[in-house]
């Protein structure tokens, strides 16, 4: 169940958990009793969130509003930092050769017969 926020005249602000059906209406302050409307002070949390998920929100967050110059950028991703460097090369595909000297190239195609 998700914590809402309430604004009570007299007493303050103050938290409950109470079901998502009940967003919207209002609760009684636990100080004196005073029916109090809901109120949005503070930007919600993601602390149940993956961590990589919660780094991309607060990647796009920032990128919205200022974004990154190109000479952050490049501090950032260095000559050979491996997503966006230019000069990779392709692994080797492995290549088997029967005694008879017919080549297989197991990873590719297994389905495929060799030339």
């Amino acid at each position: 169940m998700p914590i809402y926020e309430y604004l009570c005249n007299d007493c303050g602000p103050f938290t409950d958990m109470r079901p998502m059906a009940e967003c919207d209406l209002p609760q009684d302050c636990p100080q004196c009793d005073t029916t109090s409307p809901r109120v949005i002070l503070t930007a919600p949390a993601f602390f149940c969130m993956p961590s990589d998920k919660r780094k991309a929100h607060a990647t796009n967050e920032q990128s919205r509003h200022a974004p990154k110059t190109l000479d952050q950028y490049k501090a950032a991703h260095g000559p050979g930092c491996g997503c966006c460097s230019t000069d990779k090369k392709k692994p080797a595909r492995l290549m088997t050769k029967t005694k008879s000297g017919a080549k297989g190239f197991p990873t590719a195609r297994p389905w495929m017969i060799s030339h």
